[in-house]
């Protein structure tokens, strides 16, 4: 029995190396060791239409940030760049299709230079990441208005005064063009929410059957400065009520395998990447198509498309969407659209983790500081699992007084397994010892830890928090590694306070494996360690008082 119990911690540290590993090798650009293929989710009798094929896809030239016009157009003057700010974005437009090319969060400060923002949409030598929308049509020999056509900017305030509550800027097509196409993006103070209002006019003399489309354009990188030693989805995501929510690989798009439910009367498309997401959202019930595509090397988007109906001459539509560009705030993004939280990724322990994020709030509510509420929350847990860690430790304190025995008799009947197996059996039943009684607890509770490093690794709330003294950003890693070596120590100490196991080489390999944990914690961001480091040091002051109360310790 105690064999098994070493054996089910080999597993755990294998399977944590096995998932470090495979971390590593996604961050890299290497296929995972653990990936499975998507479930088809087509919708039956539906054909997948990419975006080349219908919506005008962005030129290999928007890499290199250099203007685009369609080869059947006639070359327009340069595209003019204008910037309007708000009290919680600073947004810039191109009048080359009215294009947001430029987004920067200003309550947010760049991880790897705290004197820039974090700027999400961006179109430079570095990136791409743009939101686009346009005119599409299926009729032969029609052309309309779309993410490549120079529009006329309408004058407008470009600052968000004081007092008000809202800032539009518009943009039109010339008035010369028999369709005419207006956009028109409101903001809202206090809001990452953008209401885009889309008209069109027919003022030709045929009928027109436009659709409009809305997409997001972004390269394959990763954010900058993401870990290597912890993966977060950058990609594609969708959501429809019937097929629920959806992530997109870059990979599977760059192969054409992206499958997806094509055709709902419902549902958004969102670009996501670690900490903060974008989505097209149209609230109301109306047909709608999603499309993928590689636009270009390292270039991807997701659309959704609608049909305008029929324009006859002199008729007009309107469409109205949001476009959302900002932090992943679980609470705000569930009020926004259904399944829009889940941007917000928990994996598989997401039914754990939403209600641990929920009590971590609250905790934050009373306290006012996140560095405290993730201390108070792992206290809370503790407690809740005090009983069954009880029974744990004393099992394992049980052990360790034991161990003596064992490992003696071991040594003394080690060219006789079955006896040797036998008169272990009898030690652990004199003893009332269960081997696997310090190991089942452990596995009971562990989800529930497990959830909370995925709350603390996925909430924003944790970019640029202060805890105390030196640690003025939870996201980030300890500066001085403070809490790595704390924690290193802990882990160390608990070890000690933990049996020895009889096998001389299972026992040496019971002080490196903390090591080996601790090292990956060096580079882990301040509120994970902060949390570990708690766990740790709540433990070993349980372990060591049941300890002494058995004996074990003098």
């Amino acid at each position: 029995m105690n064999e098994i119990r070493r054996t089910l911690l080999w597993v755990v540290f294998t399977l944590s190396l096995l998932l470090l590993w495979d971390s590593w090798q996604r961050h890299n650009g290497q296929p995972s060791l653990l990936g499975v293929p998507t479930p088809s989710a087509s919708v039956a009798g539906t054909k997948d239409v990419s975006v080349s094929q219908a919506v005008p896809a962005a030129s290999t030239a928007l890499s290199t940030g250099t203007s685009v016009v369609p080869a059947a157009m006639p070359q327009a003057q340069a595209p003019e760049l204008v910037t309007i700010t708000t009290d919680v974005v600073k947004a810039t437009f191109s009048t080359q299709g009215g294009d947001l090319q430029k987004l920067e969060l200003l309550a947010y400060q760049d991880n790897q230079n705290y004197e820039q923002n974090v700027v999400l949409f961006d179109r430079s030598a570095e990136r791409v990441y743009l939101a686009q929308t346009g005119l599409i049509t299926q009729q032969p020999g029609v052309s309309l208005p779309n993410h490549f056509t120079h529009l006329r900017l309408v004058d407008g305030t470009r600052t968000l005064a004081d007092g008000h509550d809202t800032l539009q800027i518009r943009f039109e097509t010339p008035d010369e063009n028999p369709i005419q196409w207006a956009k028109t993006y409101t903001f809202t103070r206090g809001q990452y929410t953008i209401a885009v209002n889309h008209e069109v006019l027919n003022r030709g003399n045929t009928l027109l059957q436009p659709q409009l489309y809305l997409q997001l354009v972004r390269d394959g990188n990763p954010p900058p400065g993401e870990s290597s030693f912890y993966f977060t989805f950058t990609g594609p995501g969708m959501y429809t009520d019937v097929k629920k929510f959806q992530k997109l690989d870059f990979k599977e798009i760059e192969k054409g395998q992206a499958e997806h439910q094509n055709k709902a009367d419902d549902g958004w498309i969102a670009m996501i990447q670690h900490y903060f997401a974008s989505a097209w959202i149209v609230p109301a019930s109306q047909p709608r198509e999603f499309r993928t595509t590689k636009v270009s090397d390292n270039l991807y988007a997701i659309a959704t498309v609608f049909s305008l109906g029929d324009l006859a001459p002199g008729a007009s539509a309107q469409h109205e969407a949001i476009l959302f560009a900002g932090p992943q705030e679980e609470n705000k993004l569930a009020a926004l659209a259904p399944g829009l939280e889940l941007v917000k990724d928990y994996g598989w322990f997401t039914m754990l983790a939403k209600p641990l994020f929920w009590l971590l709030s609250k905790l934050y509510e009373w306290i006012g500081n996140w560095g405290w509420s993730i201390v108070l929350l792992v206290v809370l847990l503790k407690a809740a699992f005090f009983s069954l860690n009880a029974r744990a430790y004393r099992s394992m304190a049980k052990m360790k007084t034991v161990t003596p025995r064992i490992m003696e008799m071991r040594e003394r009947l080690k060219d006789n397994p079955r006896q040797m197996q036998q008169e272990m059996m009898r030690i652990y039943r004199e003893e009332k010892v269960n081997p696997l009684g310090g190991c089942l607890p452990m596995l009971v509770q562990m989800p529930f830890f497990i959830a909370l490093y995925w709350v603390l690794l996925s909430s924003v709330e944790m970019r640029n928090a202060p805890w105390l003294g030196w640690i003025t950003d939870l996201s980030a890693h300890d500066p001085y590694y403070i809490l790595p070596l704390l924690m290193t120590i802990s882990t160390l100490f608990q070890t000690w306070l933990n049996p020895a196991p009889a096998d001389p080489l299972q026992a040496k390999m019971m002080w490196i494996m903390p090591l080996a944990f601790s090292f990956m914690f060096f580079f882990f961001p301040a509120g994970l360690v902060l949390y570990w480091l708690t766990n740790n040091l709540l433990s070993i002051a349980q372990q060591w008082v049941i300890n002494r109360q058995m004996g074990v310790l003098k």
